[in-house]
């Protein structure tokens, strides 16, 4: 465990990385996922809630930014005209069985069962990113998911009990922002790949 303090590094960290994507949405560099940002905005926030249930402190303060900055993403794409990606029955199929996931999530009374359904909600709502993503890698910059991990993994650090309703939910954050990363710079991680290993 690391001194709390880091949690402070970690959101600056976090916020840097927030401003640069929301900057290359307004300039059109970036074409986000309406529906993994609605409910990347909402399954945080309702997991801030229940991880504090849980005695968690400053370890929430990177998922709540996840969820804020989501929140600002979606308004920012919605107002910009062409400024986020358009909509299909696949985005939409997994939308809605995120929001269906949260329900039960918000209606289960035990913390645990509630973490759990959070972060299916929220990991389905990667799908339509991650397939964007894999076949348009210009859509998206990694810098933010890049800051993402960093601050949930010190988020992790500072954890004094380590329980599964609060560190599950910045581990699956971290790992599925990993997965974006990698969709993201596939080509260039395979070219730097066969260059390394190609001359063995």
């Amino acid at each position: 465990m690391i001194n709390e303090n880091f949690v402070f590094l970690g959101l600056f960290l976090q916020i840097m990385g927030q401003i640069s994507y929301i900057s290359s949405v307004v300039k059109g560099y970036v074409k986000p996922n309406l529906v993994s940002h609605f409910v990347w905005f909402l399954a945080p926030f309702i997991g801030v809630f229940f991880q504090l249930q849980a005695g968690a402190r400053f370890s929430t303060l990177s998922v709540f930014m996840t969820g804020f900055i989501s929140f600002l993403v979606f308004i920012v794409s919605i107002l910009k005209r062409n400024g986020y990606w358009k909509l299909n029955t696949f985005d939409i199929t997994c939308g809605i069985i995120s929001l269906s996931s949260l329900v039960i999530y918000v209606m289960t009374r035990n913390l645990e069962i509630s973490i759990l359904f959070a972060i299916i909600s929220d990991s389905l709502a990667y799908i339509p990113t991650i397939k964007k993503t894999w076949s348009f890698p210009e859509t998206e910059t990694g810098l933010m998911y890049f800051t993402g991990i960093v601050s949930n993994i010190i988020g992790l650090l500072v954890i004094k009990t380590w329980i599964f309703s609060i560190y599950s939910f910045s581990i699956s954050i971290s790992v599925l922002n990993a997965v974006v990363l990698f969709c993201i710079y596939r080509k260039q991680i395979t070219s730097i790949f066969l260059r390394t290993f190609g001359r063995a």
